[in-house]
């Protein structure tokens, strides 16, 4: 059985409507809405998603969705995260979870900008896969649960044109 070793992690803020649940404010992005939690594979596979109100850090969400990787893939060693996860925080709530290193990727200093990080632009990507998706372009649902199942049921529509694009080459 074949499972991960390494994972990459990230976060996106989407906007929600005036009905759309439970919501809040991030300041960083300047958005009211829903913070989408993703854990990718180093091929930018989904492992797992977590969706909050968006006023939640992304060291407090994070949490919850590594300790439910834990269960799901045990052989997962290594995360690679951005700059937001630094800090003895995220590495406290996770210390009952094993051995895990999670390695910060940041931008060598001086440089402003884009610019593109190791391992860090594969998470970046599957929301770019997300983004095509018109349905999550703004969070509509009225529960969070129904946002995980809208993203999965688009990871799922990119998996199933991946096997349908592979059947067709042989």
């Amino acid at each position: 059985k074949p499972g991960p070793t390494a994972a990459v992690i990230d976060s996106q803020t989407a906007p929600t409507t005036q009905a759309g649940g439970p919501r809040g404010f991030d300041p960083g992005k300047r958005l009211h809405g829903r913070k989408r939690h993703i854990v990718t594979d180093t091929n930018g596979l989904l492992l797992a998603v977590h969706v909050h109100p968006a006023n939640v850090q992304d060291v407090h969400g994070a949490v919850p969705l590594l300790e439910h990787l834990r269960e799901h893939f045990p052989g997962l060693q290594h995360v690679f995260a951005d700059r937001v996860y630094r800090g003895k925080q995220l590495l406290d709530a996770l210390s009952h979870c094993g051995r895990r290193t999670i390695d910060i990727v940041q931008r060598p200093p001086g440089v402003k900008g884009f610019q593109l990080l190791p391992r860090r632009w594969v998470v970046e990507r599957t929301f770019a896969w997300f983004g095509r998706c018109r349905r999550l372009s703004k969070d509509f649902e009225g529960s969070a649960a129904t946002e995980v199942a809208w993203l999965l049921v688009a990871h799922l529509r990119l998996l199933t044109r991946r096997l349908a694009r592979l059947q067709h080459a042989f």
